[in-house]
């Protein structure tokens, strides 16, 4: 009874006219972001956020999310089309899915894609409102030392899933620690590395630090290719419905993307990009006819596409009930709810339940919405990737500008992000990961909070944080998880992550 209650409160909120209109653009730019190779949802999210701030936090978070969920729709129509992943989830698509537009079935390829999201992204808000009061329950017995081992196993599974050096991603995840501690301290109240900056009392500021790492360095780095021209592949998109033999060969990859997509995606760590990745290698691992993936085979459009979009529905799930984000993405979404004075957890679906259940009900609407969007919308998305990057980032720069400047009425947070974003575009260009550092800039005050409340309940015994159950179990795995890559190189293996890339550095 109480869960056709909420679903009620949840679609009373979400079908609100001003509400609708802000998912419909939310999930409009998320898609667009898709499309645009270079632009992600974590920067655009970073850019648009300062203008929510005249909006309600449930007005806020309900386009910023369509943003997130929306930009997996869109990352498959570049990789399909021109061999260029719009979003990193959508790498695994180039496979089988450009060769599918080479061989004429664009259409089918563009089809399975967009139906596929749509049932794993539904499939993953199903389950959202059902686990998501339950695991808030069970989070309410946590204590500090468990919310201490809980953001310390989400950082080791972040940089151990992390593509490339788990070494320099370590680095990158201290760092990020190192200025999670500017500002004043949680305990005496004494300033810390502020250097006497009265603007850095309250601590950094995330957005235009992700601004910054995100937005202006991805358009520093795409300058350096802006001569370089898109080439759509010249085919004649037609017959978008896929056929019924098409739906037979993957229906059961849509099946098992689903289920495997959002379980991935509730870990801290793992997210629709290593969904994605896993959901490619079961569908070719348990396929009768493997030689075929890589040659234009539906399935592997099929499997991946369902599996990163369940799999960024289920990463709401430790965000919304915990207070944890799983990937960079959600930890940007975690600081739209912070500007706005939400703090996501346990107590969020009985504090604030309009909110919780209000961005819900949106996000199975947004899933519609992107259906209805994708199909007919191709034409158009195939123009816009038409679009030299010389004449967009003119428009980025200036807007990150606008957007860095209005959140405070200062100049400073300006030279910060233009700080962050040449640090952000030489890190990228040697290899270091900006995930883990503003992952571990969010989730720093959570780990400083807990360690010492801990010690100050145990009067300084760390014991406390191996007496009790559930903190224990998450110590023992991300200690396991950080010794294990030097374990496994020795014997001649690598730990998933490096999947991504094929670095082979641990």
């Amino acid at each position: 009874m109480d869960l056709v209650h909420h679903f009620s409160m949840a679609f009373q909120v979400a079908l609100e006219p001003l509400n609708l209109l802000l998912c419909f653009i939310g999930v409009f730019v998320g898609t667009l972001v898709g499309v645009l190779p270079g632009l992600g949802p974590t920067a655009t999210i970073s850019l648009l956020l300062p203008v929510t701030f005249k909006l309600t936090t449930v007005q806020a978070i309900i386009m910023l999310a369509g943003i997130a969920y929306g930009a997996f729709y869109g990352g498959s129509t570049t990789s399909i089309l021109i061999n260029i992943p719009g979003e990193a989830a959508s790498v695994v698509t180039c496979i089988d899915g450009y060769q599918m537009a080479r061989r004429g079935r664009a259409g089918p390829a563009l089809g399975i894609s967009a139906f596929g999201s749509f049932i794993g992204g539904t499939f993953a808000l199903v389950l959202l409102a059902v686990l998501a009061p339950p695991i808030a329950s069970a989070a309410l017995n946590f204590g500090p030392p468990e919310f201490f081992a809980l953001a310390f196993l989400g950082l080791t599974l972040v940089t151990y899933l992390s593509s490339g050096s788990m070494v320099r991603a370590l680095m990158m995840a201290f760092v990020g620690l190192l200025m999670g501690y500017i500002g004043a301290d949680i305990v005496t109240g004494n300033e810390r590395f502020t250097f006497g900056m009265t603007k850095l009392i309250g601590g950094l500021d995330i957005v235009p630090v992700v601004m910054g790492l995100f937005g202006i360095s991805e358009v520093l780095l795409n300058i350096e290719k802006s001569s370089e021209t898109r080439e759509v592949f010249q085919t004649q998109i037609k017959e978008l419905l896929p056929t019924r033999d098409d739906w037979k060969k993957s229906s059961g990859a849509i099946t098992r993307g689903s289920v495997l997509g959002f379980f991935l995606g509730v870990i801290p760590g793992g997210g629709a990009l290593i969904a994605s990745f896993a959901s490619y290698a079961l569908e070719k691992r348990i396929a009768r006819d493997p030689e075929n993936f890589g040659k234009g085979d539906i399935r592997g459009v099929a499997g991946p596409e369902t599996a990163n979009n369940a799999g960024a529905g289920g990463a709401f799930i430790p965000l919304l009930t915990i207070g944890i984000p799983c990937n960079v993405v959600m930890a940007v979404l975690m600081g739209a709810f912070m500007v706005h004075g939400v703090i996501p957890g346990p107590r969020l679906m009985e504090e604030h339940p309009q909110l919780f259940w209000g961005v819900l009900g949106s996000m199975y609407i947004g899933n519609v919405l992107l259906l209805v969007l994708n199909l007919p919308l191709i034409g158009l998305w195939v123009k816009i990737l038409k679009i030299p990057y010389s004449l967009l980032f003119p428009l980025i720069f200036l807007f990150c500008l606008i957007g860095a400047y209005t959140l405070g009425n200062n100049t400073q947070d300006v030279y910060l992000m233009i700080i962050f974003g040449v640090a952000g575009y030489l890190m990228k260009k040697n290899g270091y990961e900006p995930a883990p550092l503003i992952l571990a800039l969010v989730l720093g005050p959570t780990l400083e909070n807990g360690f010492r409340q801990s010690l100050i309940l145990a009067n300084g015994n760390p014991v406390i944080f191996i007496s009790r159950p559930i903190s224990a179990v998450f110590i023992f795995v991300a200690l396991f998880l950080l010794l294990s890559p030097p374990i496994l190189k020795r014997f001649g293996k690598k730990r998933p992550g490096l999947l991504v890339e094929g670095k082979e550095d641990f």
